[in-house]
């Protein structure tokens, strides 16, 4: 009997005991193409010698300084490599251990920002419905899918949450892309003057929306138009890379795409690539300004924030990423993976929508094509992609309640960035044969 307290008292589970490249092996030798990176985490792999070796060397000279006390080598470069590449005016890297506390360090910082700069009557925050940001409980407040909320509910401090940009769902017709992308936006601006201008400190959001609805991407324009109004009103932007960052889109920063540089942004997932657990909250000069001029200190913090081994493991990762030019083969492999995704499932009947950006894409499958009709709820169909094609040796990440938490079924891809054009087609045709057994049930 296992004593793990694991995600779900369902079964027991195949122990993982190697990986090489996109594959993950179990204890019976099976293996198994890892199509979603995990949770989109595992961009170089399982078995990178370098990121291996950079651990082992960082091990040896020194594993864990308390950050009240030290800085650290790794550290210090880490920071500085991350800015010099973020957008403009980020000049300040805050290191944590995953994505949630990345968020949650993020709407802290932004309530004492305020506070620092004699506003302390804004505390509001603005969100978009089906959007994650993880499951500490700031962040799960942030957060807009109902069905992680609703058990917590009593527990979250109030968020409002907006329209999500999701056009698949949202355009109306006739309604072009930038049409529907400004009229969403504007629901942000309708938002903030609903609340008072005054009491709004952030809004929050994945550029490219991951884990609940599977790679959605904003529309052109879309996010200028936020960063217009979120500027008109002094409200701090704070964009959510956890999940799109970090090379995912094929631009280390998502956002980088659509031209929009943020107040925050909070990171993880890739950054580490699963070799160790990090994440990073980056930040525009004028916060940290703002809090040295003030208070001096930052009121929060964690145990094993900027750990040397995990800020050595990601500085490896990063030199992976710029050593072997990753981010324009995420680039190429992403269309190679929409072609064969398209080529496959194009006509399917049950899927209705193909979208993403560089490896990160989504497939939303509906009973009927036309009206884009959902499944019902209670036939679990993602459920039963994700066992389908865990038999078949696939791992990939199916979500339900695409829509609005309750409807809806998607798969959610993320392969290493070092996926070959045969592991592409394995994956495809896997994952085809996953979904005739799911449909078939």
């Amino acid at each position: 009997m296992s004593h793990v307290f694991g995600r779900s008292t369902a079964g027991a589970m195949p122990v993982a005991v190697a990986g090489q490249g996109c594959y993950l092996i179990d204890a019976d030798g099976k293996r198994y193409l890892d199509a979603s990176g995990g949770a989109a985490v595992s961009c170089l792999g399982h078995s990178n010698a370098q990121v291996r070796a950079a651990l082992h060397a960082q091990l040896d000279q020194l594993a864990f300084a308390h950050t009240g006390f030290f800085t650290s080598q790794p550290a210090e470069r880490l920071a500085d490599r991350l800015c010099a590449a973020a957008p403009a005016g980020i000049s300040r890297a805050y290191f944590v251990s995953g994505g949630s506390e990345a968020v949650e360090a993020a709407l802290k910082l932004a309530r004492q920002y305020f506070m620092e700069v004699g506003q302390p009557q804004r505390h509001r925050v603005i969100a978009r419905r089906q959007s994650y940001h993880g499951n500490t409980l700031g962040a799960l407040a942030a957060g807009g899918n109902e069905w992680r909320r609703a058990q917590f509910a009593p527990l979250l401090t109030e968020t409002s949450h907006i329209a999500p940009c999701y056009a698949y769902r949202g355009q109306a017709p006739g309604e072009s892309l930038h049409a529907y992308g400004q009229r969403v936006a504007n629901e942000l601006e309708a938002e903030i003057q609903r609340l008072g201008p005054e009491t709004v400190m952030a809004f929050v959001a994945e550029p490219v929306v991951g884990a609940t609805a599977g790679a959605v991407p904003a529309v052109p324009g879309y996010l200028q138009r936020i960063r217009e109004i979120c500027d008109a009103h002094g409200v701090l932007l704070i964009f959510d890379e956890v999940m799109c960052g970090m090379g995912r889109t094929g631009h280390l920063f998502a956002c980088a795409e659509d031209g929009v540089a943020p107040d925050m942004i909070t990171i993880a997932k890739g950054l580490g690539a699963g070799y160790q657990p990090i994440g990073a909250l980056l930040v525009q000069g004028r916060i940290y300004d703002a809090i040295a001029a003030g208070s001096g200190f930052f009121q929060h913090g964690h145990t094993y924030m900027g750990h040397a081994m995990a800020a050595a493991g990601a500085n490896a990762v990063l030199s992976e990423i710029e050593d072997n030019n990753l981010l324009e083969q995420v680039r190429q492999k992403g269309e190679a993976l929409q072609s064969a995704l398209e080529a496959a499932f194009g006509q399917h009947p049950h899927v209705g929508d193909i979208r993403g950006r560089g490896l990160f894409r989504g497939l939303e499958l509906v009973a009927d094509r036309n009206t884009k009709a959902p499944f019902a709820p209670s036939r679990k169909l993602h459920a039963k992609i994700k066992a389908a094609a865990f038999a078949e040796g696939l791992i990939c990440y199916p979500m339900g309640g695409t829509i609005d938490g309750v409807q809806g079924d998607h798969v959610l891809l993320a392969p290493p960035f070092i996926i070959s054009q045969a592991e592409i087609a394995e994956l495809v045709e896997k994952l085809g044969r996953a979904l005739d057994t799911a449909l078939s049930q």
